[in-house]
């Protein structure tokens, strides 16, 4: 898919980033449970590292989204899942929603200085009975007069001890009667008056990105920090999945990658019986089927890609992306971590950072379950058929 001089100069600076901010520092911040973020983010935004699908207009590059795709598939050669998740969050799960659908105010004093690094974005949706049934939060934002007064509770929160806004989702009408039509996303700045993000949440993978539990009581914020149109927000969210989860697909790809060849050169150089444990078919041909799967997996985000470019319904394609994704992830990193041994087990391999790490694809932006269901009530399998 990267047919252009311009697709591979971005992803080679995005791999050089990596390789030389992010890897050198990720033992210290795994182990802090934490990361620089605006620092980070700030390097990134001087380098137009966070706008590359945005609009010129707010600091962005204007390419298409498969330039998106070849830097989040850089952002993979990261040595953990946590930080590349977190940059992410910031790139194409907080924003997306904001560029296509806020005002030129909301644009100019949030999206623009996200997108330069000079602020730190959220994403908040998930609640502590409300993960993957987006339509069950209960987070309440009233309109009283020229604010919304907002009361309730976000779990999860990639940034959210750090972060300087969270593009919110809450109820702005009666969800007893409508749950899709009664909400609407709101920018929410974190510093405002009845914020409580001290909660920094203990994590079993992507210990450097820090995730935080955010109560709101009866926090205001001015009307105009509507995203779009009230009541569009689920919406504007369901939309707003479809970049979460392309750039999830393609972000943990070079990362399967690495487990692979790590795994082939330690059991090249592990010697049982004899011979170098390779030498088992069991483990070569196995080896090969897992490096086959990801290049599939890799052909199939890239065709999902292409369909979103287009200006079609990629709904289906990216949800396969993401059930595969995730599916394979697991697949990957347990195979691999069996022919290890006990090395394997040890919380610094790099098999057992993977597996810790990318453990969480198969639940965040949308459990395989409910990729399942959108495909499979698209393809007309289960339920009322299409006629």
């Amino acid at each position: 898919m990267y047919s252009t001089h311009e697709h591979q100069s971005l992803y080679d600076t995005t791999k050089k980033f990596v390789e030389t901010e992010l890897n050198p520092h990720v033992k210290e911040w795994e182990e802090a449970g934490i990361w620089p973020a605006r620092e980070i983010l700030k390097k990134m935004g001087d380098l137009g590292l966070l706008g590359i699908a945005k609009p010129e207009s707010v600091g962005g590059l204007g390419l298409d989204y498969s330039y998106q795709v070849a830097f989040a598939e850089a952002l993979g050669h990261c040595d953990c899942g946590g930080l590349p998740m977190a940059i992410g969050v910031q790139t194409d799960m907080a924003t997306p929603a904001l560029a296509r659908f806020g005002s030129d105010y909301l644009k100019e004093n949030f999206l623009k200085p996200a997108v330069a690094g000079d602020m730190v974005a959220a994403i908040g949706v998930s609640e502590a009975g409300a993960g993957s049934d987006v339509a069950g939060i209960k987070t309440v934002a009233r309109r009283v007069g020229d604010e919304y007064v907002i009361s309730g509770s976000k779990m999860w929160i990639t940034n959210g001890t750090q972060a300087d806004w969270v593009c919110l989702l809450a109820n702005t009408g009666d969800a007893s009667t409508s749950q899709h039509a009664s909400k609407s996303l709101i920018v929410v700045p974190l510093d405002a008056k009845g914020v409580d993000r001290k909660t920094r949440l203990d994590k079993l993978g992507q210990r450097s990105s820090d995730t935080a539990l955010i109560f709101l009581d009866e926090v205001r914020v001015p009307a105009r920090h509507l995203i779009g149109e009230e009541g569009r927000g689920f919406v504007y969210q369901m939309q707003q999945f479809q970049e979460e989860r392309l750039f999830l697909s393609a972000s943990i790809i070079a990362a399967m990658e690495k487990v692979i060849a790590d795994t082939a050169e330690y059991t090249r150089n592990r010697k049982a019986f004899g011979a170098s444990l390779i030498d088992n078919q069991v483990i070569a041909y196995r080896l090969a089927e897992l490096t086959t799967e990801v290049e599939a997996l890799r052909a199939l985000t890239y065709r999902a890609t292409a369909e979103h470019v287009a200006g079609r319904d990629a709904t289906m394609l990216a949800s396969m992306a993401k059930l595969k994704s995730g599916r394979l992830a697991r697949e990957v990193t347990d195979s691999c971590l069996q022919y290890w041994g006990g090395q394997g087990y040890m919380w610094e391999s790099s098999v057992a950072q993977f597996y810790r790490d990318l453990r969480l694809h198969s639940i965040g932006g949308g459990a395989d379950e409910i990729m399942l269901r959108i495909l499979a009530k698209g393809l007309g399998y289960g339920g009322k058929r299409r006629a």
